[in-house]
């Protein structure tokens, strides 16, 4: 929900979908969907509800930044004071009806894909909805909420492709199978990892307006060892994802790659305590989730269209 860059584009309706974070809010319903398609049906997703599937992903992704930043006014004004809203570049009339537009955008595409993922959208719209007018406000535990809804992305998207939940009744005994779930507790705990080094970066601010912040309650050296266990616990999950799913090489090479290089870097936080470090760690969890999500696309790929890459991993591991 936080952004660290002051330089932008010029244009205030695309600064208020955080650009500089983009690539992980395109690759998470992208990789959702391939992987989902994958186990169900062994196959790529089709086409055009694949399309469908990412647009609506993101417009609910980005909806909530937006509708955050109309609750974050006051704190925006000394943290970034150069934000669409706060410089008097748009009205917080407009960035409302902006935010409630991309929310028509995400619930259409998950009325047309499954009426169940309309109802995961709704449940995580109300879960970050209460996280932005309410619990920033109320509790240090603010953070909670935000992984519980960017954790229930990937599982809308997944009830699009996949003959899960209640009204399809799945062959694996359960609502969701193992690779769903634990990439919906990746998602989950990599957010407060995520989430939270933002929110070390806009300590004064938040100070200042009175919001209990983790920092600001806890201070930002225990933010940085709680940040870097939430990166642990979710690199770790990222490998159960690979695990459960039977993905190949590429797909653990870059999550174990982009994961060592993620943790190196939290740890880093924790070295160097700083608003400034968090906000640094912040865009950087961005790019490792963007390149996680970018191995598991490519390897789903691979798997798909190559039929001898599936015992590539297997021969490998054999020789050992």
């Amino acid at each position: 929900m936080v952004s660290t860059s002051d330089t932008k584009t010029r244009n205030p309706y695309i600064e208020l979908l955080r650009p500089e974070i983009a690539d992980m809010d395109f690759a998470l319903p992208a990789a959702s969907a391939l992987l989902a398609a994958y186990l169900a049906t062994g196959s790529l997703p089709p086409l055009i509800p694949f399309i469908i599937a990412v647009i609506g992903g993101y417009a609910a992704i980005t909806s909530s930044y937006v509708y955050n930043d109309c609750c974050d006014m006051d704190i925006d004004k000394i943290n970034l004071p150069n934000r669409p809203l706060v410089s008097d570049r748009l009205t917080r009339d407009k960035a409302l009806k902006y935010s409630f537009l991309l929310f028509l955008v995400a619930s259409a595409a998950a009325l047309y894909l499954n009426p169940e993922s309309f109802v995961v959208l709704l449940i995580a719209v109300a879960t970050i909805s209460a996280y932005s007018a309410v619990a920033k406000r109320a509790t240090f535990l603010s953070f909670v909420p935000v992984g519980i809804a960017y954790g229930l992305v990937p599982i809308g998207i997944w009830l699009a492709f996949d003959h899960a939940g209640i009204l399809r009744q799945p062959d694996y005994g359960s609502i969701l199978p193992l690779p769903a779930i634990f990439l919906g507790l990746m998602m989950c705990f990599t957010d407060w990892g995520f989430t939270l080094s933002g929110v070390a970066r806009d300590v004064v601010g938040d100070r200042a307006r009175g919001a209990p912040t983790f920092p600001v309650t806890f201070g930002v050296s225990a933010t940085a060892k709680f940040v870097t266990f939430m990166w642990v616990v979710g690199v770790i999950a990222s490998l159960a994802i690979g695990l459960t799913a039977g993905l190949g090489p590429v797909y653990f090479a870059g999550a174990l790659l982009a994961g060592g290089w993620m943790l190196s870097q939290s740890v880093d936080f924790i070295r160097t305590p700083t608003p400034e470090r968090g906000g640094r760690l912040f865009l950087q969890g961005s790019r490792y989730r963007g390149i996680m999500f970018g191995s598991l696309i490519l390897d789903v790929v691979l798997l798909i269209l190559l039929p001898g890459y599936a015992g590539i991993l297997s021969q490998v591991t054999g020789v050992f």
